[in-house]
Order: C-alpha cells, then structure tokens, then sequence
C-alpha cells in the first residue's frame, strides 16, 4: 500500500514513557497552514523522551498544499487566487480550506508502540468511526490512503516521521466549498470525487463535528 508519509531514520531517545500516556489536546481555532506547518517542525525538532505527545486541531483559510510526492501536472490548471504551499508531507496535492477539521498528530512512536502503518490505520479508523455515529458508512480504498464514502473521498491524510516521531496528520471535510477541488486532481487522482459531512446529510456543525473528531482520534491513538 502507497502511504502518504515521509521518514527519517535516527528515532528520538526515550526513558520508555508508558505506551498509554495521555496526549494534549491543543484546540487551535483556525490558523494560517505555513505558521502550524513551521510550529509543526519546530516542535517535532525540539523533542526530547520527555516531550508530552500533542494532536492539535484547527482549521486553514483557503490553501493548496503539495506534499514530497506531488507533481506539476495535479496542479490546478488554471490561475488561481489560492495559493499553493509546498511541505514535508508524503503524498501529493490536496486542498484545505474553513470547513474543513485539520488534526496534526505530533507523535512519538515509540513511545505509543506502533509503527507509521498503524498510526495510518488508526487515523483512517478515527474518520471512519466519527461518521459512523452520524449513521454515515465510510471505509478505505485500496492504494489510495484516506476515508472514502461511495467512492467519493472525504478526509484525507499525509504524514512525516521524523526521528521516530510523526507530525502532519488527517484533514476531514465537515462543511465547506469543495469547488477549489475541482481544479486538481486531489491527492494525485484524475476525477477523484470529494464530499464532506455536509453532502452526506449531516447537519452538525464544525465546532460539534470538531471536538467528536478529536475525542474519537485520541481514543484511538491511545489505546
């Protein structure tokens, strides 16, 4: 399976803090993309064993994002006002913009026991589970990470393991103009259709939506 994830070798020294220890939830609000990416590498390179793992969650103003992966021709194809922002990610080209619930899992794996794999899985997991209480089946497409619903995509993920230790995360759709997609290929695939929870018939919104998410992902993440 293709994973959308970059790595470095050299994993961060550690005393072995137990694989269960909590995470830090860090509610952002919405944030500009190049601030929480650089805060994102600033944080993950002054990491230490006893640096506490953290899942920020926040949304972007309107932003395409290229990760290691992406190439010229999923760009968009015609002038945008939207700026596109190269970063450190696996995988290629998406977009993220208000409506939109970002989580950035900052992760020393190591310490949590598990590999990129599974973290990969386990975000997937959290996408899947947070629609399932709004009675919305979701699930994965083979060799193309991220969480689809009758093949249209509707979050999407790219990660970064640096020294053992990741950072970038899943981007959910809950509510927002999905039309900036239309002038990609999302994620590197012509004619991927994209949704969000909106579309999907459900009715909540971001701030409900958000902290399900979160709650669900930190459930997840650990067990």
């Amino acid at each position: 399976m293709l994973i959308p994830m970059q790595q470095d070798a050299s994993p961060v020294r550690h005393r072995g803090d137990p694989a269960g220890a909590r995470i830090r939830l860090l509610a952002l609000g919405r944030t500009a993309f190049g601030d929480t990416y650089q805060a994102m590498r600033r944080f993950t390179a002054g990491r230490t064993g006893e640096t506490a793992d953290e899942l920020w969650l926040t949304e972007h103003p309107p932003v395409y994002t290229a990760g290691v992966a992406a190439r010229s021709e999923h760009f968009p194809r015609s002038a945008a006002t939207i700026p596109l922002l190269h970063a450190d990610r696996g995988g290629q080209i998406t977009y993220h913009g208000p409506g939109q619930a970002i989580a950035y899992a900052m992760l020393d794996l190591g310490r949590r026991g598990f590999g990129v794999r599974e973290l990969v899985s386990r975000l997937e997991q959290g996408a899947i589970d947070l629609l399932a209480t709004y009675n919305v089946q979701a699930g994965r497409r083979a060799g193309a990470p991220g969480v689809y619903v009758d093949g249209a995509k509707v979050a999407a993920l790219g990660l970064r393991i640096r020294r053992g230790c990741s950072y970038h995360g899943i981007a959910l759709n809950v509510d927002m103009d999905l039309s900036p997609f239309q002038a990609i290929d999302p994620c590197g695939f012509p004619g991927l259709r994209v949704t969000d929870c909106r579309s999907l018939g459900i009715a909540a919104g971001m701030e409900e939506i958000g902290a399900r998410f979160a709650g669900i992902l930190l459930a997840q993440l650990e067990r």
